[in-house]
Parts: C-alpha cells; sequence; structure tokens
C-alpha cells in the first residue's frame, strides 16, 4: 500500500512543500516518483515519518533528526524507545495536572498545603528507572544523595560548568576542529572531571553516555542547541577521549 505526497502531506498536518524538502536533503525519500512526477510513500516511508514529527516535536532539527534515524536502524527498537519517551512524558504531565488541581482545590477550600503534592511531577527524579536500568540502583542513590545535598548556588555553579563546557564544544565544532584535536579533547577532559562529581569516568560509562547523547533526544538537545550536529560531536569527542584516556 503507499500515499501520495498530497494523501500524507494532509494526514500528518504538514504540506507538501515541507515532504519534497525532507526528500531533497535525504531525510524522507519517497518509495517512486510517479509518470506525473507525484511523489509516492509506501508504509516503511510512513514509519520514518512518525518518527521525524516525534522527534521533531522534542525540538530536535533536521540535521540531528537524521543523524538519530541513521544510528538507529532497527525501527522496531527505535519505536519502542519512542513510545517509552511518550509514555514517561504522559506520565509526567498526568502528576503535574495533578498537582495543579489539588493545589487549586485546596486554595479555594482554604486547606493546608502539603509541599509533596505541590510539588509532584516537577522533581528531577524523572530519569530514575533509566539511570537505574543502565548504572544500577546504587548509582542512582548515589547521585540523587550528592544533588539533595547541594545547596542552590551549588547547584547553579555545577549547572553553569556544564554549560560552559557544552558551548565550548559547539564552538570546537563550529570552527571547524577535529574530535580528537587537543583542544577538544582538553573539553573531554573537562567534561569527563564535572562527570566525576556523581560516578567514576570508566571508559564503558563514557562511551555509553556518549552514545546516549546522540541516540536520545532529551540528552541531545543539551548540546545541539549550541548549534546542530554538536551531539554527534561530543559523543565523538567522548569516545576518543575515553579509548585513550580511561580504563575499565
Amino acid at each position: 500500500m503507499e500515499w501520495s505526497i498530497q494523501e500524507i502531506a494532509r494526514r500528518a498536518g504538514t504540506t507538501s512543500r515541507t515532504l519534497r524538502h525532507y526528500g531533497d536533503i535525504g531525510l524522507l525519500v519517497p518509495s517512486r516518483t510517479g509518470a506525473n512526477g507525484y511523489r509516492y510513500y509506501d508504509q516503511e516511508a510512513l514509519v520514518r515519518l512518525q518518527r521525524i514529527l516525534l522527534l521533531r516535536e522534542l525540538g530536535l532539527s533536521l540535521p540531528a533528526i537524521k543523524d538519530v534515524l541513521e544510528g538507529q536502524r532497527d525501527t522496531s527498537a527505535a519505536l519502542r524507545t519512542h513510545l517509552r519517551l511518550l509514555e514517561q512524558e504522559r506520565e509526567r504531565i498526568g502528576r503535574q495536572i495533578a498537582s495543579v488541581r489539588t493545589t487549586l482545590h485546596r486554595t479555594d477550600q482554604g486547606e493546608e498545603l502539603m509541599a509533596e503534592e505541590v510539588l509532584d511531577g516537577f522533581d528531577h527524579t524523572e530519569y530514575e528507572q533509566e539511570v537505574t536500568e543502565r548504572w544500577g540502583r546504587e548509582a542512582y542513590e548515589r547521585g540523587g544523595r550528592w544533588w539533595r545535598g547541594l545547596t542552590e548556588d551549588e547547584r547553579a555553579r555545577f549547572q553553569g560548568v556544564h554549560e560552559a563546557i557544552a558551548r565550548d564544544y559547539g564552538e570546537a565544532r563550529a570552527a571547524g576542529l577535529a574530535a580528537g584535536s587537543e583542544q577538544v579533547q582538553d573539553i573531554a577532559r573537562r567534561h569527563c572531571a564535572w562527570l566525576s562529581a556523581t560516578m567514576e569516568p570508566t571508559r564503558a560509562y563514557v562511551t555509553g553516555l556518549g552514545e546516549m547523547y546522540v541516540a536520545d533526544p532529551r540528552f541531545g538537545r543539551n548540546y545541539d542547541r549550541h548549534g546542530d550536529g554538536t551531539a554527534v560531536f561530543v559523543r565523538d569527542a567522548l569516545t576518543i577521549y575515553a579509548q585513550h584516556r580511561l580504563s575499565d
């Protein structure tokens, strides 16, 4: 089964011009082009478009989406990841909605507010399951204790260090420096030093983290906002650094 470009555009809430642009940049190539010049899309292309739209909603640029799709050849695995992210987001938003409703009700009734109800859904523990699965429960709990033990100023300084690192990666990539260059590897060294606040930066850990920056849009956009392709650049820099400087 296949659909014309007009049908796909209408059902996706976009335009034929947008779909043609996706094709021109190699992001969504039509399954075939008819004798009349119309572009047609089969089921495989339809699934790819769904993934593109999902990643666009997460704020990724088109070049970044192309990198993600090229790095995820297993469509079923990628869709399962998308589904899990959407379900997590739905759960988080559901908690926030319930929290606001409770706050509104208690305020209207003149009742005492409970901090755990008012702030539910707004905490930093949304990645608890993911961190636990990747690096163990102890790693999550250790990181959580460390974070909760910081003052607001200390948290701001810690985040500021990472922001400077991300910005320097973006500037280095824009300047055309290689991921393995001395300057970029020094940024990777600072990055690993920053990571060491919560976990020993082993070769496997840093390499896996770099891959996650590219595969998971939630993390990648922290770097790609300093220039499209920066998350990939960070992954490459960390991989090189880990292979040459770190041990398992």
